[in-house]
């Protein structure tokens, strides 16, 4: 009897709860932004999407840590407008900070992981979808969260296939970010064996739909400027949001629209509630009091992947963590039916992209029958033959 309460105190002393609770400071970097001004009276303007998310991420991983004697803290810095993220960077090395959730633009995140201290550092993007950086741009010391433009297009373009819209009518807007998705849509539907019957530039600048007649003239330009030959599906290139949500309903043919606006494709939306994904709704509304974001889901995502490695491992070792995030044993469950891991070649998080629209989620790509010979996540974006990365 005395052997066996001996036995019993020595395993509750050596078991990894009872150890002295170890810490892990994640850091996270943010920009001040300007919220888009609202097209209609349901948005509601967001200034803390992505910083929600990351701290969401802490949440859920200090509950799971705290069974192996694991804590988990955030440090938050936002930079102002104008305002380079060196000292930012700095601040969060001196702290002893080796992970980062970087919220941030395609420019202000090429210098952040060029920083003098960055290199011994691991940076989360969760915001850029620049394709760019996950090729001729890529960093060794950079993992990418958000889908990049390619995946988005890709996940879009494989269920228009599906669907068997084959004949696209591109609508493109004038800023560079509009461009650039507009190249990541045309790239799928080379791909996909779909046919861009009509390509062109958004040249109107509409009224306000919420002045007094701006609906009448926004109905009398939309029908002028969509007045082209026969198409399946209006897909539009607007990231800026400046005309893509007056398309709908006052295109000169009766066709869906797709893309920017219309049918979404996206890394996450308020509308999922499918593979679980209702408790995490409903646990970043308790604590947000707002729907979740894509950017807060990719910060999470960031986040909660080092959570992940730090309890498989057992371990807080940045090194070693770093190492199984990259490795083939990482999965990540994402409520999205699939696990997600991060490709070797240029550090993009393998992950479905879901196709939504205003109150519903209408689907999830891959689409049935696109197969790879790794993974179906694989035919989302730039496959490993195609790449330019070179770390």
């Amino acid at each position: 009897m005395k052997l066996a309460l001996s036995i019993l105190l020595l395993l509750l002393v050596a078991a990894p709860g009872s150890a002295a609770p170890r810490t892990m400071v994640i850091g996270y970097i943010g920009q001040t932004r300007m919220p888009p001004l609202p097209l209609g009276p349901l948005d509601q303007p967001v200034s803390d999407d992505g910083l929600q998310g990351a701290r969401l991420g802490i949440a859920d991983d200090d509950g799971t840590g705290r069974f192996l004697g694991q804590n988990f803290k955030l440090e938050e810095r936002v930079l102002k407008p104008g305002e380079a993220p060196k000292d930012a960077i700095a601040s969060l090395a001196a702290t002893g900070v080796t992970f980062v959730v970087a919220d941030l633009d395609a420019a202000t995140l090429s210098q952040a992981v060029a920083a003098p201290v960055a290199d011994k550092m691991l940076f989360f993007n969760s915001r850029a979808p620049d394709d760019a950086l996950r090729q001729q741009d890529c960093r060794k010391n950079l993992l990418h969260t958000v889908p990049s433009r390619a995946m988005l297009a890709d996940g879009l373009a494989q269920y228009f296939v599906w669907k068997r819209w084959q004949r696209w009518f591109l609508l493109v807007g004038p800023h560079p970010a509009d461009q650039a998705m507009a190249a990541a849509l045309r790239r799928s539907a080379a791909r996909f064996g779909a046919e861009i019957v009509v390509d062109k530039p958004w040249t109107f600048r509409p009224a306000n739909g919420r002045a007094d007649t701006g609906h009448v003239t926004l109905q009398t330009e939309i029908p002028a400027a969509t007045q082209v030959g026969d198409y399946d599906v209006l897909v539009v290139a607007d990231e800026a949001d400046e005309f893509g949500a007056y398309l709908e309903g006052r295109t000169a043919l009766p066709r869906p629209v797709a893309g920017t606006q219309g049918l979404v494709a996206s890394g996450w939306s308020a509308v999922n509630e499918e593979w679980g994904a209702t408790q995490l709704q409903d646990r970043f509304r308790k604590q947000a009091k707002r729907w979740m974001t894509a950017y807060d889901y990719a910060a999470w995502l960031a986040v909660r992947s080092i959570g992940e490695a730090a309890t498989r491992l057992r371990s807080l070792d940045p090194a070693a963590i770093t190492a199984y995030l990259r490795s083939g044993d990482f999965l990540l469950a994402g409520f999205k039916g699939q696990g997600l891991s991060f490709r070797p070649w240029d550090g993009q998080m393998r992950q479905p992209i879901l196709i939504s629209g205003p109150r519903l989620l209408v689907s999830s790509s891959p689409q049935p029958g696109f197969l790879h010979q790794r993974t179906p996540l694989d035919t989302l974006g730039i496959d490993l033959e195609e790449s330019a990365c070179r770390f």
